[in-house]
């Protein structure tokens, strides 16, 4: 009996193996044939996506699928005033070389000018704005001029005079970009005139105890390597009569202004002036920010050497945040009057810190969206914490000043002294006691030298002014633009400006990813479904 019982055992098992065998062959047959299947279907697929493709290459068009709900139906290109509609041409049949190649008497095998640009930019050339296109939007577009030698002169380089100034606060890059526009001067154009420095911001066209001082190549070549402007700076000084005199008298046919949205404002005013008076004169801005506030523009030069800066100061505040004991917490404070930028990019770029608060998002001290619970949490987790903090942050704490500086910027409150006197009271509360360290590098972050990032960017800012005034066009500023050099008429580059982080955008979620910190910033229906 036992017998048949084991013989049916064993027939069982058998069974079940035999199943189990078919199941598993069955299985991988059909797994064969669906990466068989699937093989060739992509096959078929870029087979029919390269014939399509070739198609539209012989039709001059652009590989890829069209998007019929995308579209561009009209592009806007912002203007600027040109100098060849109000007065007579001194450029007329003087060929745009680049002046030092061609007084060297370079020349090709054949003979030909190797002083020639590569590419002479046309005068409906242009960049376009909105670059980010998805179903739904609108169909039109504005542009920017794009930036770039033109092959017609305005000015003829035997007459030109220039005069550059700095104004508001400092900035990494301010000497690359007065050396650069002297050598772009000099050795693009080859003009004959004088580059007049003028010392100590607009108040230095007519203040006696700063007379202007002349710029040559020579006297240029390594202000690069130094942090500030050899020229000086300051705020206010705006005298726009006195100004004017300055251009007539020395005959000024160029006038670049570096500084930032009010400096611009003050730009404009001389632009409209001299139109108004009679003045055959092209007035260039450069944008100079370091809180990288200035609208339209990718960024303002000096802005990723201030970053780069703050780095030091955080790995500062790290080390005494984290060897002394108990609690410790390490606070700096960074530039950024009305906008994050710094703050933001110092804190992703350094990876240890721990709460990072700008202007742009209101400031919570307690409860499920505090900063403080957040703090106490991470100090507990690793045993201290690096807080980073925007000058301009927690308005909403303690309250909007009401004075005011030279410039018309209202002051700002001592954000960083009150987040040192809150923490330490949040502690107490708590029963412990926290170490506190607070670092203020602000002034030092601005005072570098730039670094080849922003060296790189100043000679492109310096020359592509250059390039617009000796072409004609006035009342406008050059920037980099979805990263293409672009002329911007100064009205649009102020009028916006200065702008500010989006607390919806990419850049506050990376510093919530990176934190961990609370998101504080208010919501709304409309914004989540965003």
């Amino acid at each position: 009996m036992s017998g048949n019982i084991d013989a049916k055992a064993v027939a069982l098992v058998a069974a079940a193996t035999s199943a189990a065998a078919t199941y598993f062959i069955v299985k991988r047959q059909f797994e064969s044939k669906a990466v068989a299947e699937r093989r060739k279907q992509y096959e078929l697929d870029q087979k029919g996506r390269f014939e399509k493709d070739a198609e539209r290459k012989e039709k001059g068009l652009p590989s890829g699928t069209k998007l019929d709900s995308v579209n561009i139906e009209g592009v806007y290109l912002w203007d600027i005033e040109r100098l060849d509609k109000y007065f007579p041409s001194e450029g007329e049949g003087i060929e745009n070389v680049m002046a030092a190649l061609s007084e060297a008497g370079m020349r090709d095998v054949n003979g030909e000018s190797r002083a020639r640009y590569n590419k002479l930019i046309g005068d409906r050339e242009c960049i376009l704005a909105n670059i980010r296109r998805k179903p739904g939007d609108s169909a039109a577009t504005r542009a920017y001029i794009r930036a770039g030698p033109r092959a017609k002169l305005h000015f003829d380089p035997a007459n030109v005079n220039a005069a550059i100034v700095t104004c508001g606060g400092l900035c990494p890059g301010l000497n690359n970009v007065v050396r650069e526009i002297t050598r772009a001067l000099f050795h693009l154009y080859g003009i004959q005139g004088k580059v007049y420095g003028i010392v100590g911001g607009y108040k230095g066209f007519y203040d006696p105890k700063t007379p202007p001082r002349e710029l040559t190549p020579e006297s240029v070549e390594n202000i690069h390597h130094e942090g500030g402007t050899i020229l000086g700076s300051s705020r206010g000084g705006f005298d726009i009569d006195k100004i004017c005199e300055f251009i007539k008298s020395r005959g000024i046919k160029h006038l670049y202004v570096i500084g930032g949205d009010g400096t611009h404002r003050g730009a404009f005013k001389i632009h409209e002036t001299c139109m108004e008076r009679g003045l055959h004169v092209a007035v260039a801005g450069i944008p100079k920010t370091i809180d990288n506030d200035v609208d339209y523009i990718d960024r303002s030069f000096g802005f990723i050497s201030s970053v780069e800066a703050a780095q030091s100061a955080i790995r500062a505040a790290k080390v005494e945040a984290s060897c002394n004991l108990p609690n410790g917490i390490g606070i700096v404070k960074l530039m950024g009057r009305s906008s994050g930028f710094i703050a933001a990019h110092a804190s992703l770029g350094s990876g240890d810190v721990d709460l990072c608060l700008i202007p742009e998002v209101p400031i919570v001290l307690d409860g499920p969206t505090g900063c403080l619970p957040h703090l106490w949490n991470r100090v507990k987790d690793k045993g201290y914490a690096v807080v980073v903090v925007a000058e301009g942050a927690g308005e909403e704490l303690l309250g909007e000043s009401t004075e005011t500086d030279a410039s018309g910027n209202k002051k700002l409150p001592q954000i960083g002294e009150h987040m040192k006197k809150v923490i330490n009271e949040y502690f107490q509360e708590k029963g412990e006691e926290a170490t506190v360290k607070y670092i203020d590098p602000s002034y030092m972050i601005r005072s570098v030298p730039a670094n080849a990032t922003d060296t790189v960017y100043c000679m492109q800012l310096g020359q592509n002014a250059v390039h617009g005034t000796m072409a004609g066009y006035t009342g406008f500023s050059v920037g980099l633009c979805n990263n293409k050099m672009c002329l911007l008429p100064i009205p649009e580059l102020v009028s916006t400006s200065p702008r500010q982080m989006d607390p919806k955008g990419r850049t506050w979620e990376r510093i919530l990813a990176v934190t961990r910190q609370p998101n504080s910033r208010k919501f709304s229906r409309s914004s989540l479904r965003m």
